[in-house]
Order: structure tokens, then C-alpha cells, then sequence
């Protein structure tokens, strides 16, 4: 079962670490965002390090989009992706995009993306230019959750998830093979 507060730090904390500076991020603040106290941040995560390394990691996200066999890989990521936005009201990958800017901890969200998820993805390939396929693989499913992120009321929101793996897996599929 998932804990709204715990859900609710996270998201606040995935803001704040992808826009603000490491030192200019506190626990108040934080937990002001999430509607909860700071008191609470402690008891699930015990600080604020602690809470940076939960947001910068990305071993779960790896762990649900890599859960299938390279013959339907494509197909259960895209899905995954899908059902973890609607279910969480969160994407699995997103936040990656927000640690684009200049600072040591966005390079570590980036560097723990690309060995977690990319990498993973790479690993999993055969024949030429995994590294590459594996990026391009993990750029189409960044894409897929920004728009899941941006479309709250559009065709992609409100698309079966079935009709959007049909659609967008194909593409990812074929760098898979």
C-alpha cells in the first residue's frame, strides 16, 4: 500500500532537489510542499542526505521497466510507464529532466540515471551500438512520461494503456533488437 505522506515527501523533494542547489534545499521547505512536517521527512528518510539519495536513485525505476523479457520489453515498459503515472500521479523517469542545470547534485541525478536506467537498458541489448539503443530507448520513454506528465485531460491521459503500447512500443522495440 502506498503512504500518501511518504509519496507526497518524495514528490516535494524531487522539486526541490531538480531546481534548487543542495544547500539551498531544507527539510522545512520540503516539507512545507508536502503538506506534512519535517519531523515526519526524518522519521522515513532520517535527513536530508538520506532524502537526496532516495530522489537521485533510480534502481526501482530500472527494476519495474526492465521486468520482462527482451521479446516484450518494449511493450511492458511503455505499460509500466503508463500504469505508474496513473497509480502514482508520478512518473518513474521525469525528474531526470528537471537535474538538467548546472550543480554537483543534478550530475549525480544524471550519472545515477545513466548507470541505473541507461545503462541497465544497455546491458540488456545485443549487437552494435547498445549504449546508443539504450539511450535512444530511455530518451522515447522520457518523452512518453513527459507527455503523460503535460496531457492531464488530452487523448494520451485518457488513452487505454493497451492502445498506447500498440501505438509508441513498436518504436521502442525495434532499437531492443
Amino acid at each position: 500500500m502506498i503512504d500518501p505522506g511518504r509519496t507526497a515527501i518524495l514528490r516535494a523533494a524531487r522539486k526541490a532537489f531538480a531546481r534548487e542547489p543542495y544547500d539551498a534545499v531544507t527539510l522545512r521547505g520540503v516539507a512545507a510542499d508536502a503538506g506534512v512536517s519535517a519531523a515526519l521527512i526524518v522519521k522515513y528518510f532520517g535527513g536530508k542526505e538520506a532524502l537526496f539519495e532516495r530522489v537521485a536513485d533510480f534502481t526501482e525505476a530500472a527494476q519495474l521497466l526492465l521486468a520482462a523479457p527482451n521479446e516484450q520489453l518494449g511493450e511492458h515498459a511503455v505499460r509500466t510507464l503508463v500504469a505508474y503515472r496513473r497509480e502514482n500521479d508520478q512518473d518513474l523517469l521525469v525528474r531526470v529532466v528537471f537535474a538538467a542545470g548546472k550543480g554537483d547534485e543534478r550530475a549525480l541525478i544524471r550519472e545515477h540515471f545513466r548507470d541505473q536506467v541507461t545503462r541497465a537498458f544497455a546491458a540488456r541489448l545485443t549487437g552494435p551500438d547498445a549504449e546508443l539503443r539504450a539511450g535512444l530507448i530511455t530518451g522515447q520513454l522520457l518523452g512518453l512520461g513527459a507527455m503523460l506528465a503535460i496531457d492531464k485531460t488530452g487523448p494520451i491521459a485518457t488513452a487505454d494503456p493497451q492502445t498506447i503500447a500498440d501505438l509508441y512500443a513498436p518504436a521502442i522495440q525495434d532499437l531492443i533488437h
